[in-house]
């Protein structure tokens, strides 16, 4: 992590923050948009801004973007939770797995085995046992409004949750990669074993993770954890125990090139493309005056 970064401290409200299943997910932090520390914060993070202003990731406005990462994520989560309805959606490979009629394929077996269940061990401390009320795209926001950052901490999110899945599934292809190319395109044979899988018990806490890794990593501003915590609805120990869990996940390859991370922006334009086409035609079709029945 650089060393000449700079914290941000501002004074947040003591109210509880913490993950829950009511019916009011709004959040209980409120900042005054006179405070001169919010007003140095906004000055910063325009600064930032334009300093990258050359980035393909910084052509979306803020708001869009998110409005596009959220759309794109709850696809994701959907998909998952329904291809996952036996609530195990990060089942463990059985010790009875390993074939012992071969010296070489036990071997290997055994090994998969062990990469497996160390995995499996990193991504279950993500899981939550309930699903958190608020929205994925109100969280996003309460994140920016709170801990702002750039365009490219956030869409860095896509690039280190791709790299997690293909590292922990041991796959090329992820199904992040099947709906942001094509919705018609049929996806890949998953492995039998998903270690990876991001569902609505685990996306609240890869994002606030991923957020915090991104901002030490590419951000010449960020916060102190305590901040975080207090934002993303956490105890400040657990949040510190995930940061280390989702570097160990990426194996503490957090360096992304331009080139990458334009290239997953233009993935995401595509995607959001096709699901307003998508909305249009659907319009479309509940506008158009149904035919009456043949006589």
């Amino acid at each position: 992590m650089p060393q000449n970064n700079t914290h941000v401290e501002e004074t947040l409200h003591p109210n509880k923050t913490r993950f829950n299943n009511s019916n009011n997910p709004n959040s209980s932090i409120s900042i005054n948009n006179g405070d001169p520390k919010a007003i140095l914060i906004n000055t910063q993070l325009s600064h930032l801004n334009q300093l990258n202003h050359l980035s393909h990731a910084n052509r979306f406005p803020p708001n869009d973007l998110l409005v596009m990462l959220s759309a794109l994520l709850q696809k994701i989560i959907e998909a998952n939770d329904i291809l996952h309805t036996d609530g195990n959606l990060n089942p463990v490979i059985p010790s009875s797995s390993v074939n012992a009629t071969s010296t070489s394929s036990s071997f290997s077996n055994e090994t998969t085995h062990l990469f497996n269940d160390k995995y499996n061990a990193n991504v279950m401390a993500f899981r939550g046992r309930n699903i958190p009320a608020i929205s994925i795209y109100s969280y996003l926001k309460r994140i920016i409004k709170y801990c702002p950052a750039t365009n490219d901490v956030f869409l860095s999110l896509l690039v280190y949750f791709d790299r997690i899945a293909k590292r922990a599934n041991n796959t090329v292809h992820t199904q992040e990669d099947a709906i942001m190319q094509d919705d018609t395109t049929e996806s890949p044979s998953e492995s039998p074993f998903q270690v990876f899988v991001m569902d609505s018990y685990n996306i609240h806490r890869l994002i606030i993770a991923g957020v915090i890794v991104a901002s030490k990593f590419l951000s010449d501003v960020f916060y102190k954890n305590s901040r975080y915590a207090k934002v993303g609805g956490l105890p400040l120990e657990e949040l510190n125990h995930l940061e280390l869990q989702f570097l160990l996940l990426l194996d503490f390859q957090l360096m992304i090139q331009k080139e990458e991370l334009e290239k997953y922006a233009e993935l995401l334009s595509r995607f959001w493309k096709r699901q307003q086409l998508q909305q249009q035609q659907q319009q479309q079709q509940q506008q158009q005056p149904q035919q009456p029945p043949p006589t």
